[in-house]
């Protein structure tokens, strides 16, 4: 019979244990070995069937057990241990005190949607949550006052199982609070702390606020599952990525908007600082800026600006990280029903539905003028803005052109930061140790001193452990591969082939990720006979692992899936390939450090960063891959290899008919001969060279601290610097306001009326100087206004200029009319073809590029 009601029970644990639950209640125990030693030593096989989830653990362990500990000299010894090490981690200085923390902000607001810390808190679909829970577990590490602001999902992200014929499946659990390392954020009166949004029609959604503690890093979760709502308004927060467009906005109206008002219940119940940089990790939580400039001029307790002067102090404060370099990945909405929303008496009160409607209005080329875009709006209401590697920022300030017309691809103001792991979540305990083996410090600045240090363990004891969580790998793939059969309606007697299942000394290939189609999951079966050949070479033999998820309304996602999966039951491969459903933290993390090879075949160059082949090298597994995302940046032919793209060709067929046999040849004729090239001892030592050199090169690189430290350097401290410098009587927000409407409203008259050059002759040589002097119309602007530049560089067969210089000119003479001269003059240091001209752009020491405005005049 059914329940009518379920809550949890919490135990009550004998006070010599009582800071079991403060270690159970900070999730650093998810990255901090030491501390799950001490759980697990509480009852092991408890231990493993929760899940490896203390707070389950300490609810279902015996009375009897309890108190044989409270006795135990030695597990108390352990516990005070691991208590006093959680203390010094939350309160002793790090990078970020050491590095003079008053030049940064108080404090960072970081809002994502999703957010994977640990398998145990599933607030995550993929890439997205996995790099901000990675983000917010760096910035403790580093002591970057970061606040997490994000959602708390009844039923989190979906489970997948597969079906008889390998269709995907989706079961959504319900989550109980109660029984994840969360709290809830209460008034000092013991009530629980609410926030509310206005909502067309009425009532308020209400939502209560969560914390999540990480670390240093309190992550804030609002809940809409509370007494008062109606069940429209409750479902609000049900599941991660699904429902309706207007169940989305409802979703991100909570992100946006409920996140500020959160972030404003928390500094005031807690003393916290209040956040000086906002910075949104994709579209999704694009209305913070919405709020932020409602507080600034309809609060009461507000200034009350006007909406220019506020949309620079807001603008000044943020940092906008687009994620996708794919249109489809980008949340549109349509105008009326943002409309329906934001109006009179919606979600923002007192801010102009006009000017909330501008700011997300595809009003450019190519745009649609009937939907509201996400991204768009971030761009607008961010003064700076990333995107999450090298190539993806290429791409991104290609498909944002249009907001800066007037400007060339290479000037559009989108930068980059690439992402990074984190290594303490990710790094296998035994790959760690081999490091400190040579004295390297896992908590030392000197990342590149600790993975140096690999270089000096013997390569038999590198290999070894290599073969370890290889072993490690393989019986947890049996587990969860008989687990899937049995689901999919296969009797246990059916099921003795999975004890063969996988060897522990074939080279392994993992290929795990969410399954869009330009991913590829099934790349690899173009040729399934020849891919047959390499899983069963009898002397060279290779086998795959390999999961994912599709999003559920993906049906060519699952087409794809169904494909990988008949193909891995065949009786004659079945040993040598499978694929594991429910891909998620807990399979990832035996899943990196047991492959040999990691192997990522998308399209180029829609891979924004992808960070999976991140973690497998950090574990000494080489990447196999396309030249895009982070591989592109950072491979250097040693590290790993790269597949051959054809992305210039239009017939995609072709492409992967090519892209397909590239992938066959160096599998057959480089990886395979180098990793069963052994020596005396069985140990393949020109690839374990390559596994130190890949620990060396990318070691450093790809971690998430680097990662925290480039956002906190390049983006969040001059921001929060250029704020400061705006906020403090928010006298210079209105400067720049009224000065940027001057511009815009004088720009029309502003032009390049004469350009002349001197000093080469009519065959120039190199090391010539030119002269050039540049008579233009300022109109009511003052020279002091603009940047008179000369552009100079390559010139193609079109006249186009290529990789271009830029030269500031000088004011020479001023006439009437608001005429000036400008001078300059540049050295011709290269042959062949050479090109220049002049243009104007605004100049003012607050923006942060002279695209900002997106007006310039040319020649």
């Amino acid at each position: 019979m059914r329940a009518i009601r379920r809550f949890t029970v919490r135990p009550v644990l004998p006070a010599a244990l009582a800071s079991l639950s403060d270690l159970a209640g900070n999730l650093r125990w998810s990255w901090h070995p030491e501390t799950q030693d001490v759980f697990e030593e509480i009852d092991p096989r408890l231990w493993e069937s929760t899940g490896h989830d203390p707070v389950k653990l300490l609810g279902a362990v015996g009375p009897v057990r309890l108190e044989q500990l409270a006795t135990d000299a030695g597990f108390l010894e352990r516990l005070r241990v691991a208590s006093a090490d959680l203390q010094a981690y939350l309160t002793g200085e790090r990078w970020y005190q050491r590095r003079g923390a008053a030049a940064g902000p108080a404090a960072i607001g970081y809002f994502s949607p999703e957010f994977g810390i640990t398998a145990v808190l599933p607030q995550y679909s993929g890439g997205l949550g996995i790099l901000a829970g990675d983000h917010l577990k760096a910035a403790s590490d580093l002591g970057v006052p970061i606040v997490g602001v994000g959602l708390l999902y009844r039923h989190g992200y979906f489970q997948q199982s597969l079906s008889r014929d390998g269709w995907q499946q989706e079961t959504y659990p319900v989550l109980d609070p109660d029984e994840l390392p969360i709290s809830l954020l209460r008034e000092h009166d013991g009530s629980r702390a609410m926030i509310s949004i206005a909502m067309p029609g009425g009532p308020d959604l209400m939502a209560r606020i969560w914390v999540a503690s990480v670390g240093r890093v309190p992550l804030l979760m609002l809940d809409t599952d509370v007494e008062g709502n109606p069940d429209h308004y409750v479902d609000v927060t049900d599941r991660l990525y699904g429902g309706t467009s207007e169940h989305r906005l409802r979703q991100e109206m909570l992100l946006g908007v409920g996140g500020v008002r959160a972030l404003r219940a928390y500094s005031r119940i807690t003393g916290a600082p209040a956040p000086e940089v906002f910075h949104t990790n994709e579209g999704h939580a694009g209305f913070l800026g919405i709020e932020r400039i409602r507080e600034l001029t309809a609060d009461a307790d507000g200034p009350g600006l006007d909406f220019a002067t506020a949309l620079e102090v807001s603008r000044a404060s943020t940092v906008f990280t687009t994620h996708t370099p794919v249109p489809a990945g980008i949340d549109r909405f349509s105008r009326t029903l943002v409309e329906q929303y934001f109006g009179e008496s919606g979600a923002t009160p007192g801010v102009p539905i006009d000017r909330v409607l501008a700011l997300g209005t595809e009003d450019f080329e190519g745009g649609d003028a009937s939907v509201f875009n996400m991204a768009v709006m971030g761009f607008r209401l961010a003064q700076r803005a990333n995107g999450v590697s090298i190539l993806h920022g290429e791409v991104s300030r290609g498909m944002f052109n249009g907001l800066w017309p007037a400007f060339d691809e290479s000037e559009v103001p989108i930068g980059s930061i690439t992402n990074g792991v984190h290594a303490p979540t990710w790094v296998a305990r035994e790959v760690i140790a081999l490091a400190e083996s040579q004295g390297a410090d896992a908590e030392s600045d000197d990342t590149e001193g600790f993975w140096n240090a690999v270089d000096k363990v013997p390569s038999a004891q590198v290999w070894a452990v290599k073969r370890e969580l290889r072993q490690r790998l393989v019986n947890d793939a049996r587990k969860r591969l008989a687990d899937s059969w049995e689901k999919r309606g296969a009797a246990k007697a059916e099921l003795a082939w999975i004890d063969g299942a996988l060897d522990p000394d074939v080279l392994t290939i993992g290929f795990a990720r969410r399954v869009p189609s330009y991913k590829r999951l099934t790349l690899m079966l173009r040729d399934p006979a020849r891919l047959k050949r390499l899983l069963l070479d009898p002397e060279r033999p290779i086998q795959l692992v390999i999961a994912g998820k599709s999003h559920p309304a993906d049906d060519g996602g699952k087409k794809l899936i169904q494909e990988m999966v008949l193909f891995a039951d065949d009786p004659e491969v079945r040993h040598r390939i499978v694929f594991l459903p429910n891909y998620d933290i807990a399979m990832a993390q035996p899943l990196y450090p047991g492959c040999d090879v990691w192997l990522n075949n998308p399209l180029r160059p829609y891979e924004a960063c992808g960070t999976s082949g991140m973690k497998a090298a950090l574990n000494g597994g080489l990447n196999l891959s396309i030249l895009d995302g982070w591989w592109d940046e950072w491979y250097d032919g040693e590290n790993g290899w790269a597949i051959p793209s054809a992305d210039g060709l239009d017939d995609p067929d072709r492409r992967d008919d090519l892209e397909a046999t590239a992938l066959y040849e160096l599998l057959e004729h480089e990886v395979a001969p180098r990793f069963y090239d052994v020596d005396a001892e069985g140990v393949p030592t020109r690839w374990v060279e390559m596994l130190r050199h890949t620990l060396k090169s990318l070691g450093p690189k790809v971690l998430a601290t680097r990662m925290v430290r480039d956002y906190t350097q390049k983006l969040y401290t001059p921001a929060a610097t250029n704020a400061r410098r705006l906020n403090s009587d928010y006298e210079g927000a209105r400067r720049l306001a009224a000065w940027k409407d001057k511009v815009r409203s004088a720009w029309p008259e502003v032009r390049v009326e004469h350009v002349e050059s001197s000093g080469v002759g009519d065959a120039p040589e190199v090391g010539a100087v030119m002269s050039v002097r540049s008579f233009v119309a300022l109109g009511a602007l003052s020279s002091t206004d603009v940047d008179v530049q000369l552009v100079h560089g390559k010139i193609n067969a079109e006249d186009e200029l290529t990789d271009t210089l830029i030269e500031t000119l000088t004011l020479a003479e001023t006439y009437d009319g608001g005429r000036h001269r400008f001078d300059g003059e540049v050295t011709l240091d290269h042959s062949g073809a050479f090109g220049y001209t002049v243009r104007i752009v605004p100049r003012n020491e607050l923006l942060t590029s002279s695209a900002e405005l997106g007006v310039v005049a040319m020649a």
